[in-house]
């Protein structure tokens, strides 16, 4: 797993870029100011700093974060005062049909669909580009996002093979609010011959608002006490590339007693194997 933040700029960008481009080639990250320009390529920016005005082309509008802005080849934002991350598509994407402006807080198009990392009743997410008709207005399948309060997310990683990558940009952090995360492998093996070992399987990650995370395929990750950010999938979601791993997780911290807190899993989700 992988963090970089807007004052660190194209450098801190850096390692990401290049973790992306084992997977899914094609894409570029860049922090924006003031706007962007799509120069020859379609990307989906997303507003992170602050509330303000922005337009595209002749339309302009009320901009805030958690907004999201679609640029075709040649198009423009104008956004003074106004900040975030530019996610150029590769080659030949078209974004056709696409409004150029999306706001999950202000059209009623989004509505709350709980579900992946926030199943509880009445969780806040709301898919704004998604895979398939059946799951939301607007299709784009080069990239898939969704805003998304995170409190007992499923345990899961993303197959390395035929799988996605995925982007965390984190908007809103509670009170203990953080990631937990590891490698896939061992934990699918249970492989943990002391209690020590099966607490090294996962780390806890603090996160803070701004954060730009990348979560590789083959990482198994999990959002809990209250994370907020645009979850953002490259290329976009693979019906069943997503595996939990939880039912793994109780095994082990039931081998070797371990609390909530040395080996924490998702008790909703921990009877059996959950396939996406």
């Amino acid at each position: 797993m992988l963090r970089a933040r807007p004052e660190n700029g194209a450098e801190g960008l850096a390692p990401l870029q290049r973790a992306l481009d084992l997977h899914s080639p094609g894409y570029s990250l860049d922090w924006w100011i003031d706007g962007h320009r799509a120069d020859g390529r379609a990307a989906v920016l997303f507003v992170q700093e602050e509330d303000g005005f922005g337009g595209v082309g002749e339309a302009s509008g009320p901009l805030t974060r958690g907004d999201v802005v679609v640029l075709g080849p040649g198009e423009a934002l104008d956004a003074p005062l106004l900040a975030g991350l530019a996610i150029t598509l590769p080659e030949g994407v078209s974004v056709e049909g696409l409004p150029s402006v999306l706001r999950p807080d202000h059209d009623r198009r989004f509505t709350d669909r709980p579900g992946g990392c926030a199943e509880e009743e009445r969780a806040y997410r709301r898919i704004l580009l998604t895979w398939s008709e059946s799951v939301g207005p607007f299709v784009l399948r080069a990239l898939n996002c969704h805003r998304v309060r995170m409190e007992d997310s499923l345990s899961h990683y993303h197959r390395p093979e035929g799988g996605f990558d995925e982007l965390y940009l984190v908007q809103g952090v509670a009170e203990g609010g953080a990631l937990w995360w590891g490698p896939a492998e061992p934990i699918v093996a249970e492989r943990a011959a002391t209690a020590d070992e099966a607490r090294a399987l996962l780390r806890k990650e603090e996160v803070a608002v701004g954060d730009l995370i990348h979560v590789p395929r083959g990482t198994v990750h999990r959002a809990v006490g209250g994370v907020l950010a645009h979850v953002i999938t490259v290329p976009g979601f693979v019906p069943g590339a997503e595996l939990g791993v939880d039912h793994h997780l109780r095994r082990l911290a039931e081998r070797f007693d371990l609390g909530a807190e040395e080996l924490p899993y998702r008790v909703a989700s921990s009877d059996d194997e959950v396939v996406r």
